[in-house]
């Protein structure tokens, strides 16, 4: 079959579900605008018990009560990443008025879902309950509640979802990636619905000392709200975050014959693998990501408004991204704004993607592009692309914007998206 004749069978791609559960609440509206208005979630916290304990700068989903959607005996087998991701898939799912979809039809339905760790608590208090307690038994249910697919497992039995149920775990772009294969699912018709997303609960001590020692954590500011600068001439390092987001994508014949609110249009997905370091991201590969991405959605960069930037505020990755930036979008980046919310709600590693995909939607449905807060002067290697407000969201007219995701180890997911209408 010829390229032509596989172009020609793509379906349109409506995104008609957004849930979240972020340090800036679990209502995708009310979230966006508190991003718009510059407010940094992130705090100082004590992570870990003492003597096995570390202050960092960090931003916590405060008062998660996942006991609000989820049943006490449920919640009992699931990971801290696992309520939140369940909390957003449901919301997703919920908002995009699914909940009426026969059973028939839900055994059609993919779940795609992204995290970079996994259920990280329950395997540290597993090693706690052995090496550091002494004890000789730890609980039946380490295993089905610390495994990178109990996310999508909790998700798919929730909903009843009984086509692909799938987990990509590929660093910090594992949730975007997710979203881009079930994208790709819906857009050829394999399936008329897919709940795709991810999330990261990344706070047990040895993951937060983890980090310590790669000397790529930021230090605190004049306050701790300061500590995350992206592009600027005086970031230290990224803060890291937890938190989950869902997006349902669906057929875009199946959502109008539904009647179905649709937040924005998917266009394109560009993956690619530096194949150059596990650590140190390269300008190529960054490149090929964003070309594909372009040529996905059958755009050129002129057609770009607006990109929601990887942006971690790592010395090396940021000066990456901005070269990669330039090189792609050219005397085009003229008419982009850029930003990057990780300023404000951190690093979610492998929920990040799909936080960000919501971000992004958000911004074309409200023609606001969000602060990069604590940008104050843009470094040397980051100049020469428009930037967002230092403070407050920036109105932009706007129909198509990406969101980048980089991640260690050399993989680069780029999402495309159209303003819907």
């Amino acid at each position: 079959m010829s390229q032509s004749t596989i172009v020609s069978t793509h379906r349109r791609v409506a995104i008609t579900g957004l849930g979240l559960v972020s340090p800036h609440g679990a209502d995708a509206t009310s979230a966006f605008r508190s991003w718009c208005e510059g407010n940094s979630c992130i705090q100082s916290h004590l992570i870990g018990e003492a003597p096995y304990s570390i202050q960092i700068p960090y931003a916590m989903c405060e008062g998660f009560k996942p006991e609000a959607v989820l049943s006490r005996p449920r919640m009992v087998a699931m990971d801290r990443v696992s309520q939140l991701s369940c909390v957003a898939g449901l919301a997703a799912w919920q908002d995009a008025g699914l909940d009426e979809a026969s059973a028939t039809d839900r055994e059609g339905y993919d779940i795609h879902w992204g995290t970079g760790a996994g259920g990280s608590q329950t395997t540290e208090r597993s090693y706690r309950e052995l090496l550091h307690k002494g004890r000789n038994r730890i609980s039946p249910l380490t295993v089905v509640t610390g495994m990178h697919n109990s996310s999508v497992a909790h998700l798919s039995l929730l909903l009843a979802l009984g086509g692909e149920c799938l987990t990509y775990s590929v660093a910090c772009a594992s949730s975007a990636v997710a979203i881009g294969e079930a994208f790709r699912r819906v857009r050829t018709g394999q399936t008329p619905v897919a709940l795709a997303g991810g999330a990261e609960a990344a706070m047990p001590f040895g993951v937060a000392k983890a980090w310590e020692s790669m000397q790529v954590l930021a230090t605190p500011g004049e306050t701790v709200e300061q500590a995350c600068r992206p592009f600027d001439q005086k970031r230290t390092g990224l803060v890291l975050g937890e938190g989950a987001a869902a997006l349902v994508l669906e057929d875009w014949d199946h959502a109008l014959s539904r009647g179905a609110t649709i937040h924005a249009e998917m266009i394109g997905y560009g993956n690619s693998t530096d194949h150059f370091h596990l650590t140190t991201p390269a300008a190529t590969g960054q490149i090929r990501a964003l070309h594909r991405a372009l040529s996905d959605a059958r755009i050129s960069p002129a057609d770009v408004n607006h990109v929601n930037a990887h942006g971690t505020a790592t010395k090396e990755g940021d000066a990456i991204e901005a070269e990669s930036l330039r090189a792609v979008f050219g005397p085009s980046a003229e008419q982009l704004r850029i930003c990057s919310t990780k300023s404000m709600h951190g690093h979610l590693l492998g929920g990040a993607g799909a936080l960000e995909a919501v971000v992004t939607i958000q911004s074309l449905k409200h023609q606001l592009v969000p602060p990069t807060l604590n940008l104050e002067q843009a470094d040397l290697a980051c100049q020469g692309l428009p930037f967002a407000g230092h403070g407050k969201a920036v109105a932009h007219p706007m129909q198509v914007a990406l969101s980048n995701s980089f991640a260690f180890g050399g993989s680069n997911a780029v999402l495309a998206f159209r303003r819907a209408g």
